[in-house]
């Protein structure tokens, strides 16, 4: 019989969540992650996106508890270097298209192996990332063949939550869940 662990989006097996607590570096998409995907532009040439502030919360709380945050996105954007900064992330990789590339020099950088990595993402360029994670995760609106691959599926829409949702998930599996880290923004 499979034993669950209780979280506040419901179970999840428990050696997926023994997995959750080896996790130092939350490598994440942007588009369809931290967005919903879709991008506003403007007749000006202005390009918009909408950020979640509870998914900032999380960031930043995962950040406070010594676990690294990344974004590795195929698009070049000053809007997610922007949000990005502000929410205290240093690694910022954006314009690549080889993900998994991206992902071993971060690696390498930090001196992080698998076991240490979880992947949040919802299309196939998120794949080689995906390979070098122990724990892959997409979301509920991610690619069915991206969600067939993920270890965890998120309840939380990309852009709407689904971040914060693995950065909550996270910070139980370092028992620091009900301990405040500050604001959202």
């Amino acid at each position: 019989m499979m034993s669950s662990v209780s979280t506040l989006y419901g179970n999840i097996d428990s050696r997926l969540f023994e997995r959750c607590k080896t996790i130092r570096l939350l490598v994440c998409d942007v588009d369809g992650i931290f967005s919903d995907g879709r991008i506003y532009l403007g007749n000006a040439g202005e390009e918009l996106k909408a950020f979640h502030t509870r998914d900032g919360y999380g960031v930043k709380a995962l950040m406070k508890i010594g676990v690294e945050v990344a974004v590795i996105t195929g698009r070049r954007s000053r809007i997610v270097e922007d949000r990005m900064r502000a929410l205290g992330v240093r690694h910022i990789i954006q314009g690549e298209e080889n993900k998994g590339h991206a992902l071993q020099n971060l690696m390498a950088t930090l001196a992080l192996n698998t076991q240490q990595v979880a992947a949040m993402g919802d299309d196939m360029p998120d794949l080689g990332m995906f390979e070098l994670s122990a724990l892959s995760i997409s979301v509920p609106d991610g690619h069915p063949f991206i969600q067939q691959q993920a270890d965890y599926v998120t309840y939380c829409a990309g852009g709407f939550g689904a971040v914060r949702e693995v950065c909550d998930l996270l910070l139980q599996a370092h028992d620091q869940l009900s301990i405040s880290h500050g604001s959202s923004t």
